[in-house]
Parts: structure tokens; C-alpha cells; sequence
């Protein structure tokens, strides 16, 4: 990691700011640099924490990881 011309490094990265850009930066001007923090946060935990597959959740969005888990939990009770 870290690696001048080590293209892999950078991909996950350039992928989530390609996003943010597409999604809130060219949206719109802002007038303050709040204003553009609160929607930069608003995205990331709405949308795109949401919607983002995890591999610690088994490549599951978080939101399909609940309804499995509250489906069992449901079972189990």
C-alpha cells in the first residue's frame, strides 16, 4: 500500500469520491462550507453506508443484513 504507480491502492477511493462528487458536489453551489459538510454527511450515512455491500456483513448491504438478522432473531424467538 502506498506505492507510487500502485493503481490498486487508490481504486476504492477514487470510486467513493467519484461518487460524492457526482451525487452532492456538482448537485448544487454552496454557500458555506457547513452547509456542504452537513450534505456531504447526510449522503455518506444515508445513502451511501446504506446501499454499500460489506464484507464484514458477507458482501450484504447493512439494510438487507437486518432483515436477515431480524428474520432468524424472529424464528429463533
Amino acid at each position: 500500500m502506498g506505492r507510487v504507480a500502485s493503481c490498486g491502492d487508490n481504486a476504492a477511493m477514487e470510486s467513493f469520491f467519484a461518487l460524492l462528487q457526482k451525487n452532492v458536489l456538482d448537485r448544487r453551489s454552496w454557500a458555506t462550507r457547513d452547509q456542504l459538510r452537513i450534505a456531504i454527511v447526510t449522503w455518506i450515512e444515508r445513502t451511501y453506508h446504506r446501499r454499500r455491500r460489506q464484507a464484514a456483513l458477507g458482501r450484504l448491504t447493512p439494510v438487507k443484513f437486518e432483515v436477515i438478522m431480524n428474520t432468524t432473531a424472529a424464528l429463533a424467538a
